[in-house]
């Protein structure tokens, strides 16, 4: 008496996957997706049936710079995170030590979407898709900044929920120096986690900064040691982490000068090794506490705040997709000409005081002028 057993239920379980294997790959350039168990941090044992979905941005020797069928994985990779039933968060990786993401991949740009405004505007949907596939996600995301964070990596890492970085990893922008700028998420989200100030320089200096530097401005929730002298793991040697004043001058987290940081960075080339077993160490512990959560409760605190971030992406997306697409017959074009072809030419960007004075002398922008500014090849 009182049961609802009489009522007609479908018993089988629908598949909410957006997307199929067909963009995830493991082979690079690519994004692989993976589902780990949850693991308890006390007993070291895999809990059954629930489980992380790691998204790596998987192309290290381009320093996981993301390639348009790469975002498409992105995308993917978020979509069926958020509604797989299993899933408790989503972590979001790259492969290798060297570096996170450092943004869209230059290769492309500069040999394909440079003179084409209609095509990277079309790519700037995707990239659109991208960042908001992260920030609508129904389960918990967590950056593990493994490397470099940097440009559009920083910007699709910020998008996350919250971040965990290898002490060795660097952040920052490139745009003003590179022919862009941080109009995908940075000139957003940075005056959230930063004071204006810092966010302004951070976005238009296109200095790196450590990583704890980044958890000093709070950025970042943690920096965690990944470098071993041996069997015992070190604080990176190339940051000062051991005072906080010097002449009233913070410099917690700013990277030693001159002769003090050749040494340590010899020093972590020739005797360190690097193992990321700590920092996984942390990220399990996270999803662990996300996991002895009500999840429906979580998220949408979660949404809540994503919600002040989306609200000046939302507000400026669209616009920045037209800008950034008009620039490429412009800046970018010469910007990221000049970083493809450094190895040629042993220059990364164009010759600013000359291109700026073809503007205080009024020229046309044209191909004349693009080659007087351009670095030419070494043989030349």
């Amino acid at each position: 008496m009182g049961t609802l057993d009489w009522l007609p239920r479908d018993s089988e379980l629908k598949d909410h996957n957006f997307y199929g294997d067909e963009y995830f790959s493991e082979e690079a350039p690519g994004v692989r997706y993976q589902k780990r168990p949850v693991v308890n941090p006390k007993t070291g044992e895999p809990v059954d049936g629930l489980y992380t979905a790691w998204i790596w941005l998987n192309n290290p020797q381009q320093y996981n710079s993301y390639t348009t069928e790469m975002v498409k994985g992105v995308i993917a990779g978020f979509r069926n995170a958020s509604t797989d039933r299993e899933v408790v968060a989503a972590v979001f990786t790259g492969t290798g030590d060297r570096a996170f993401c450092t943004g869209g991949n230059t290769k492309e740009y500069a040999e394909y979407y440079a003179g084409r405004p209609e095509e990277y505007g079309a790519y700037m949907e995707l990239f659109n898709a991208m960042v908001d596939s992260i920030l609508a996600c129904k389960k918990p995301t967590i950056c593990r900044v493994n490397g470099m964070r940097v440009a559009g990596g920083q910007e699709i890492g910020m998008a996350c929920d919250l971040a965990i970085a290898a002490d060795t990893a660097l952040f920052g922008q490139a745009g003003p120096r590179h022919g862009s700028v941080p109009d995908g998420g940075s000139s957003d989200f940075l005056p959230w986690y930063l004071s204006i100030e810092d966010a302004m320089w951070n976005c238009v200096s296109c200095e790196l900064w450590s990583a704890y530097k980044m958890y000093r401005l709070r950025l970042i929730t943690k920096a965690v040691p990944v470098l071993k002298h041996g069997d015992k793991f070190i604080r990176n040697p190339m940051v000062i982490t051991d005072k906080w004043l010097e002449d009233g001058e913070i410099v917690y987290g700013e990277f030693k000068q001159g002769e003090e940081f050749a040494k340590a960075k010899e020093f972590v080339k020739n005797e360190c090794s690097v193992d990321f077993s700590l920092l996984d160490e942390e990220v399990n512990k996270m999803v662990w506490h996300l996991t002895n959560l009500f999840p429906m409760c979580a998220v949408r605190s979660m949404d809540a705040i994503r919600m002040k971030k989306r609200f000046f992406w939302d507000i400026r997306k669209h616009d920045s997709r037209h800008w950034l697409a008009v620039n490429m017959l412009n800046e970018a074009f010469l910007g990221f000409h000049a970083f493809n072809t450094r190895k040629m030419t042993g220059k990364d960007t164009i010759d600013f005081i000359k291109y700026r004075q073809a503007i205080a002398q009024g020229k046309p922008m044209t191909e004349e002028v693009f080659g007087e500014v351009m670095p030419r090849p070494k043989e030349e």
